[in-house]
């Protein structure tokens, strides 16, 4: 048993519900804290109580740099009641620099690293982006492990420009079964005359996924649908809900819980929408989605974009219908013909191929919690020092807000 102290930047995000679930299910002890976003309320995670270092919002950077440096003084006084954990697990760049706070307090514990996506401010070629790359680097100078989800993160960002050095741990966005799991994927039937379906779940961030959905519905007169399900990210929207309320064949049905109604929700759709343009030409054309396992575990097939690694995936195991663009009339002419044997074919690809590529079971999360318990042997070699750049807060702070998401 080790004990994990795992800061967060978005206590209610979906996806530390299910690291947590994780950490536990391996057989660690969570000690979870993180900031809290807007108005999300916070929750106990299956009796992980969280502890709250602050409040941030969406697309305020600066903001957020300003609730970690007063987060990083309060540190101390917030851990003091804390058993000493034995590895510390930091998501996001943030909570990287608290975490080597955190280690300075518990006298040099070890830390991990889990990045799973590149934000664009990284990548950025001005000051802003430098500022951010020398934070990562001198934060992560001692980071005993990289945890990512995508290899194209690893081969296009954290080989060629990060200046993380750890091993690198490759952790897939796949879906979280442990209770046997495995259950055999069944074939499907549609009832006459039903318009196909359309799921995006998850985060729903992506205005330019939305507008073309929206036209694309509308072309088809009904014959297609789309389901919205999840949380929408309003500060990327000018009136979501009303955007969503004018359209005659979008609905958004609002929150659901990761894992347990993941099969409720995607036994409603026919296909997943596995596309995003939020980062174009960036971390879109990496990420290797939620909604793609999730889809592809229950039974939807996915609608991904040619040229992006969710596409080079999907493709590979021969489930996807791929689009050549981003255009409307590409959408049109891609699904306009589908009918009832194109479906069944690319749905026995996805039987045959069953649900362990999808998924991540017990055994899975036993070996992740092994392969952090294993930091606490002394590192092989002592990790060289970087300097402090100079003047990362304020440059960032006074750059960021013209890059704002």
């Amino acid at each position: 048993m080790i004990r994990v102290l795992y800061l967060v930047h978005d206590l209610s995000d979906p996806a530390v519900r299910r690291r947590v679930l994780m950490l536990t299910a391996g057989g660690a002890t969570v000690t979870l804290a993180g900031f809290r976003r807007g108005e999300n309320r916070l929750a106990d995670i299956d009796g992980v109580a969280p502890m709250e270092l602050g409040a941030t919002a969406d697309a305020r950077f600066a903001q957020r740099l300003i609730a970690v440096a007063g987060a990083a003084v309060k540190l101390p006084r917030l851990l003091a009641g804390v058993e000493r954990p034995d590895v510390i697990l930091a998501r996001n760049l943030e909570m990287l620099a608290l975490a080597n706070r955190a280690s300075r307090h518990f006298d040099g514990v070890p830390i991990a690293y889990e990045c799973l996506d590149v934000h664009r401010l990284l990548l950025d070629n001005g000051v802003a982006g430098m500022a951010l790359r020398g934070a990562e680097r001198h934060f992560g100078r001692d980071a005993r492990l990289l945890v990512t989800s995508s290899p194209a993160f690893v081969e296009h960002y954290f080989k060629p420009l990060s200046g993380i050095r750890a091993p690198i741990h490759l952790l897939e966005n796949q879906v979280l079964e442990l209770d046997g799991g495995g259950t055999v994927m069944q074939p499907r039937s549609r009832s006459a005359g039903a318009p196909w379906r359309i799921g995006w779940f998850g985060a729903i961030r992506c205005r330019k996924s939305l507008d073309l959905l929206a036209s694309f519905t509308r072309r088809m007169e009904g014959r297609f649908e789309v389901i919205l399900r999840g949380r929408a990210v309003h500060s990327e929207f000018d009136d979501f809900d009303g955007l969503v309320a004018r359209e005659p064949y979008l609905r958004f049905e609002g929150p659901y819980r990761n894992p347990e109604d993941l099969s409720t929700i995607y036994a409603d759709v026919d296909f997943t929408w596995a596309v995003d343009f939020f980062e174009e030409g960036q971390n879109s054309l990496w990420l290797l989605p939620n909604r793609l396992y999730e889809g592809c575990r229950h039974g939807a097939l996915p609608i991904v974009l040619d040229g992006t690694e969710t596409a080079r995936l999907a493709t590979q195991r021969g489930v996807s219908i791929a689009l050549a663009d981003d255009r409307l009339d590409t959408l049109i002419d891609r699904l306009s013909s589908f009918d009832e044997a194109t479906y069944n074919v690319l749905h026995a690809n996805l039987i045959a191929a069953g649900p362990r590529p999808w998924i991540l079971d017990r055994a899975d999360c036993a070996a992740f919690v092994q392969r952090l318990a294993a930091l606490r042997q002394p590192a092989e070699q002592t990790a060289t020092p970087h300097p402090t750049p100079s003047l990362i807060a304020s440059k960032v702070a006074s750059e960021v807000n013209y890059h704002e998401r």
